[in-house]
């Protein structure tokens, strides 16, 4: 589990959030990201950011009065099954 604070960037760090979960964290390894939360536009974004990239989102708080703290698990990219029909 690592965790990077990303709130001197403010609004502005969803492209850092991404940048690092995908080249510092191994899939099925934990990130705890803190941003500044602002007028909450960017708690939605932060769910929106997971959500695109098949992540897990495994715990969203508020941190104190302007801050947010999420705990983000990278999940290894999903494979399709094929399914044999010659059984």
């Amino acid at each position: 589990m690592k965790r990077y604070d990303l709130r001197p960037l403010k609004e502005n760090f969803g492209d850092r959030m991404i940048e690092l979960i995908n080249s510092d964290i191994k899939d099925g390894e934990n990130a705890i990201i803190l941003f500044e939360i602002g007028d909450f536009t960017a708690v939605q974004k932060s769910a929106d950011i997971v959500r695109k990239h098949n992540w897990t989102l495994m715990n969203s708080l508020k941190f104190n009065e302007v801050d947010w703290t999420i705990i983000v698990k990278k999940t290894a990219p999903r494979t399709q099954k094929t399914t044999d029909t010659n059984d």
